[in-house]
């Protein structure tokens, strides 16, 4: 789910080998051997034959709850993190930055889509206290993904962007050319991390089976540079009601009549 540079995508990969073999000692049949790293996560999602994924909090608690199970969240240590929580950051350039969000009225925004937590949601609830009601930005461009995102900030196609605080974190220590002329003008609320599901028929076993390997991995001493790399640190298995949070952010933003950006 996250802006992958090449050294996180073979951390990635070393996690998962371990996952792979923690599962068929476990018995889990059809164990992929690699991890499909071409499939758009929306197709992924509600695939019969998922084993585990990563979803955005919001898609999961709109659509997807009932429909997949919870297997586990995961802990991050990166800069706006606190536990099981994430937040975004948002962006702007560092030439001729605003001082504060509530002075980007009229300014234009970019998200991901319309549909993200860290992207949209907890970009509404951070303006919508400054919206008084009405419309907040000039325009909204919708990029399709983080890095376009900040792409279209530091490009001046956009003044600001929310970019959640783990891919932002990735990006500062393996990419850090990614944000050359951008700088953090403050932060949104938070809500729980993106989290770990499975298909919904998977049984009470391969749950437990999936949480096992994944608290397995997040001990092994040999995965400390990967998760290092990842900035994992730990696992926890949270309520669904946990990410009742995000619905909250949303209602919270529409009670202060601003349902939608702009």
């Amino acid at each position: 789910m996250y802006v992958a540079p090449a050294v996180v995508v073979e951390a990635q990969r070393l996690f998962w080998a371990f996952l792979r073999e923690h599962l068929r000692q476990d018995g889990i049949p059809g164990v992929p051997e690699t991890l499909d790293e071409d499939i758009a996560p929306h197709d992924a999602w509600l695939n019969p034959r998922l084993l585990l994924a990563q979803t955005c909090g919001f898609p999961f608690v709109k659509h997807l709850r009932g429909r997949v199970r919870l297997v586990a969240t995961p802990v991050y240590q990166a800069p706006g993190c606190q536990g099981p929580t994430m937040c975004s950051v948002i962006v702007v350039r560092e030439e001729g930055a605003p001082p504060s969000l509530a002075a980007c009225a009229g300014l234009a925004v970019a998200i991901n889509e319309r549909g993200s937590n860290s992207g949209y949601n907890l970009l509404r609830a951070a303006v919508a206290p400054h919206a008084g009601g009405k419309p907040f930005f000039s325009s909204v461009t919708e990029t399709g993904g983080h890095l376009a995102s900040m792409e279209a900030v530091r490009a001046g196609k956009a003044d600001l962007a929310a970019i959640d605080c783990i891919t932002y974190d990735l990006l500062r220590r393996h990419a850090p050319g990614r944000l050359e002329g951008l700088s953090i003008l403050t932060q949104t609320p938070a809500g729980p991390n993106l989290p770990f599901i499975t298909r919904l028929s998977a049984s009470y076993g391969e749950v437990a089976s999936i949480r096992n390997a994944l608290k397995a991995a997040v001990a092994k001493p040999e995965l400390a540079e990967a998760r290092a790399i990842l900035g994992l640190t730990d696992v926890v298995v949270l309520e669904e009601s946990a990410y009742d949070l995000l619905l909250q952010h949303e209602r919270t933003a529409t009670d202060a009549g601003y349902p939608d950006l702009p």
